[in-house]
């Protein structure tokens, strides 16, 4: 009965004709917004450019995509130490429980241990360059004592976000490999070497 009823209604048949028009129309409007996200996939963002330092310690080795150009003062300030294996025989001498911090030359001695945190290279950077970085998981900063333009060979990893630091410290670096050694890290743990390429 139906068939008969389609067959003599034409009105019905128009319908019917135009939703499975409409409906071809959103399955190739789906099927070209699924292709072209598939291809806006594919072409992925350059990862920012700039040094990689490696950092190996007695845990294993850390990678550190330094952001040249948007802490181009701080990144060659921090290259410049490097250079002169500054870090080399250092020791972890800060963890908590979102970070790990090093860079104070007193650390080699750990008999000076209730002085650790407290010294540098005594040539502070002497600008603070804040940028669109934030602090997260992996994020490496410069540490400070409450100016950031004072800021000079300490540096910390963070091992949970800190958005409280935003504006305060400045971000010059991310980890790009070796989180699983930044988590384990502790304080003595020593700096076997530290290099760019």
């Amino acid at each position: 009965m139906r068939q008969s009823q389609s067959k003599r209604d034409p009105l019905h048949r128009s319908c019917r004709a135009a939703a499975r028009l409409f409906i071809s129309c959103l399955c190739v409007a789906a099927s070209l917004a699924v292709l072209q996200g598939q291809r806006a996939g594919s072409t992925s963002a350059k990862p920012p450019s700039g040094p990689v330092l490696t950092m190996v310690v007695d845990k294993g080795t850390i990678e550190i995509q330094l952001f040249r150009a948007d802490a181009p003062k701080s990144v060659e300030h921090i290259l410049g130490l490097v250079g002169r294996s500054f870090y080399r025989g250092q020791r972890i001498h800060r963890v908590e429980r979102s970070l790990v911090q090093f860079g104070d030359p007193t650390s080699r001695d750990v008999s000076r241990r209730d002085w650790w945190g407290s010294g540098g290279s005594r040539n502070p950077i002497g600008v603070a360059e804040f940028n669109t970085h934030r602090h997260v998981r992996g994020a490496v900063g410069l540490a400070h004592a409450g100016n950031a333009r004072a800021a000079d060979s300490q540096i910390y990893i963070l091992k949970a976000p800190m958005p409280a630091l935003d504006g305060k410290h400045v971000v010059v670096g991310q980890v790009i490999k070796g989180m699983e050694v930044v988590d384990t890290l502790q304080v003595l743990d020593l700096i076997k070497n530290f290099s760019v390429r």
